[in-house]
């Protein structure tokens, strides 16, 4: 009998919790500044909820559409054109804060490069999967790899987003190593984004005193560290136990954006350190069962996918948190599920939902009916007629 294609609730029901507990947190770390802007406490909290439900929605029909539709080059090429003349046509578009990462028509506003945390690892587990045997050639593989990269992680870095700039790296490491790629050309790579990384802070200004104001940011603290600092005393007023949900103090205009980047401050002083912890755990539970997802998947293309994702979502929450605690100099990068922000919600669901169906199908058995493609049947075993010898004629 062939095994019945099942979701991984447990996977399911982490991102689930993770993406409500956002919007609870959400509303929390906004009401006070909601109330001052809109004259309703409720404002950001009802945006992040509707994206949270909508959400939702997208991850489990994701969950229930095959990922090797995806494998089409019409629809990796789609993609791909989609994802680029969108990350140009930010610049149409006014600055916010310094920066022009939003395709705003009217009240929408829509991120670009949360798109390319998709976008990138779709393709290159297409490329990489057909091109399987050549993976080391420079010409054929890793040059055309190599510049789809630059042309997403640029278009992003020139927003400026050098924290999604860095994910997009980092889910290019992760699935090129997985692919089997030389480690020569690994390494080639690593260098030279780690020399474009110093050359990206010291021909900015304002990185680079990001950078000393993280080497010692309460020496900085009343200009490029202050966020930081005042990050470090929110956590460190939470204790074991938190001051309690909705009373805490940093986000009474303290600590600027309690909401989006900084919102894992707000969790440390409201639920203390087992709030963090919890949170921290959760992410590594879908770093388990994502993982676990994309080694059992059924073809090579999925499997590159599945590692794709699962890196970009864990980066991303790595990052956001180590700036949180100042173990990494502040980038503007959003906690996966659980920051302010709409693109980010949907885009972190529906890759959840990707994996998801990765899931199914690994759970499922595997007929092999090509060299390239693997198909699903349910077949019934019919009882085989026994040879009768002897039978007179």
């Amino acid at each position: 009998m062939v095994n019945k294609l099942r979701i991984d609730w447990f996977l399911f029901a982490i991102s689930t919790a993770l993406a409500v507990f956002g919007a609870a947190m959400v509303y929390s770390a906004s009401a006070m500044m909601a109330l001052r802007e809109s004259q309703s406490q409720f404002t950001y909290f009802y945006k992040q909820f509707a994206f949270t439900i909508v959400g939702l929605a997208i991850m489990y029909i994701a969950s229930k559409f095959d990922y090797r539709k995806y494998q089409d080059w019409r629809v990796v090429y789609g993609i791909f054109i989609f994802t680029v003349i969108c990350l140009i046509a930010v610049f149409a578009f006014p600055s916010i804060n310094g920066a022009t990462r939003w395709i705003r028509v009217g009240s929408f506003s829509f991120q670009p490069s949360e798109m390319a945390k998709i976008t990138l690892p779709i393709f290159l587990a297409f490329f990489l999967t057909k091109h399987e045997n050549t993976v080391g050639e420079l010409k054929s593989t890793v040059i055309p790899c190599v510049a789809a990269l630059i042309l997403l992680a640029g278009l992003i870095f020139a927003e400026p987003d050098f924290g999604t700039a860095i994910v997009l790296c980092a889910i290019f490491s992760a699935v090129y190593f997985a692919a089997g790629a030389r480690m020569v050309h690994i390494a080639t790579v690593a260098a030279g984004m780690f020399l474009m990384g110093i050359g990206a802070i010291l021909i900015a200004p304002w990185r680079f005193e990001r950078l000393m104001a993280f080497l010692d940011p309460f020496k900085h603290a009343d200009d490029a560290g202050y966020q930081v600092v005042q990050s470090l005393y929110a956590i460190g007023s939470g204790g074991i136990t938190g001051e309690g949900f909705a009373k805490g103090q940093a986000k009474l205009f303290y600590l600027p954006y309690p909401y989006s980047d900084f919102i894992f401050s707000v969790v440390g002083e409201e639920l203390g350190l087992i709030g963090t912890l919890t949170v921290v755990a959760a992410f590594g539970l879908i770093l388990w069962r994502g993982t676990r997802a994309a080694l059992n998947a059924p073809d090579r293309f999925g499997m590159l996918l599945g590692i794709g994702i699962v890196t970009g979502i864990i980066v991303q929450a790595l990052f956001n948190i180590s700036v949180v605690i100042s173990i990494l100099p502040a980038k503007g990068i959003p906690l996966p599920f659980i920051s302010y922000g709409g693109s980010s919600v949907l885009v972190t669901l529906f890759a959840v939902g990707i994996l998801l169906n990765i899931s199914r199908r690994a759970n499922g058995k595997v007929l092999k009916e090509t060299d390239r493609d693997t198909v699903y049947r349910r077949k019934v075993k019919k009882p085989l007629r026994r040879p009768v010898y002897g039978r007179n004629r």
